[in-house]
C-alpha cells in the first residue's frame, strides 16, 4: 500500500470528481431518450443513453487513469469454486440483507411510480443494459479505477467502504443506496483478495440477473405496495426465507475466506521459491 501522500489515482477527492462527471452526463445525454424513443422505442433508447453516459464517465477516469497508472484491468478467470461460491453469495445477501433493509424505507408516491415505470421495461434491450451493460461498465469504473487506485494510496478498510459509498451516492437514491452500497462492499472485498475484476463483474451481473427476473415476472404497480410480508405470504414464510438466505451468504463468505487464505499461502510460496 502507498501512503497517502504517493501518488496514484484516483484519491478521494479526484473519485467525487468522477461521479460528479456521471452525474453531469446522465443529464448531458438525457436528449438522446428524447430524440431517440419515438423512432426506435424507449428501451432501446435508454440502452443507448446508458452506454453513452457511462461510457462517457469510463472514458474520462481511464484517461486520467492512464497519466498516473501503467497497469492494465484484470480479467482472468477464477476457480469454479470462488465463482460458485460469489455468485450464490451476492444472490443470499440480496434477498437476506438488501431486501429486507429496503423495505423499511417507507417510498413516497412519486419513487413508486418511477418504480412501476421501470419495471415495465421487460424487453431484451432492457436486459442488455442491466444485466450485461451495468455490470461491465459499473465495475470498471467503481472497482477496476476508483477501488484499485484506492487500494494502492488507503488501508483495505477504508478502500472498499468509500469506493462503495461512491458506487451507491452515484444511484441517486436511498433505495438502490443501500443495495449498491451492500453488494459493492462485498465486491469490493472479493476485487481486495482477489484482483480480478471478472469476479466483481459476474457479482453484479448475478445481483442484476435477480433484479430483472424479478422485474420480468412481477407486476410492478401491486409489488412496489406491497409490504414484505403480503410479498411472502405470510410473516413465517418471511422470516424463514431472510434466515435461510443469512445463513447461506454467512457460509458462502465463510468458504470465500478459506479460498483466499490458500491463495494467499500459494502465492507466499510460490514467491519463496521465486
Amino acid at each position: 500500500m502507498l501512503s497517502e501522500n504517493e501518488t496514484s489515482y484516483p484519491d478521494i477527492k479526484q473519485s467525487w470528481g468522477i461521479v460528479g462527471i456521471s452525474i453531469l452526463a446522465m443529464f448531458i445525454f438525457t436528449p438522446v431518450i428524447i430524440l431517440l424513443s419515438p423512432v426506435t422505442g424507449e428501451e432501446f433508447a435508454m440502452l443507448i443513453y446508458y452506454l453513452s453516459a457511462m461510457g462517457a464517465t469510463f472514458w474520462f477516469a481511464n484517461s486520467n487513469r492512464q497519466k498516473w497508472d501503467t497497469s492494465t484491468y484484470n480479467f482472468e478467470l477464477a476457480s469454479g469454486k470462488i465463482t460458485v461460491l460469489t455468485t450464490v453469495g451476492v444472490i443470499a445477501i440480496q434477498v437476506g440483507v438488501v431486501s429486507p433493509l429496503v423495505s423499511l424505507i417507507p417510498i413516497p408516491e412519486f419513487m413508486k411510480q418511477i418504480f412501476i415505470e421501470f419495471g415495465r421495461q421487460k424487453s431484451i434491450f432492457s436486459a442488455i443494459t442491466i444485466i450485461i451493460a451495468a455490470p461491465i461498465l459499473e465495475e470498471l469504473i467503481f472497482r477496476g479505477i476508483i477501488l484499485d487506485g484506492f487500494l494502492k494510496k488507503y488501508s483495505p478498510v477504508k478502500s472498499i467502504i468509500m469506493s462503495s459509498i461512491l458506487f451507491g451516492v452515484v444511484h441517486l437514491n436511498p433505495w438502490q443506496f443501500i443495495g449498491a452500497f451492500i453488494i459493492g462492499s462485498f465486491s469490493g472485498w472479493v476485487y481486495y483478495k482477489t484482483r480480478k475484476l471478472t469476479l466483481s463483474i459476474i457479482i453484479h451481473y448475478a445481483n442484476n440477473l435477480v433484479a430483472f427476473v424479478t422485474i420480468y415476472f412481477t407486476d410492478m404497480e401491486s409489488y412496489v405496495n406491497k409490504s414484505m410480508i403480503e410479498i411472502y405470504d405470510g410473516l413465517f414464510n418471511m422470516i424463514a426465507i431472510i434466515l435461510s438466505a443469512v445463513i447461506v451468504a454467512i457460509v458462502c463468505i465463510y468458504f470465500l475466506k478459506v479460498e483466499f487464505n490458500a491463495l494467499k499461502t500459494h502465492h507466499d510460496h510460490t514467491k519463496d521459491y521465486m
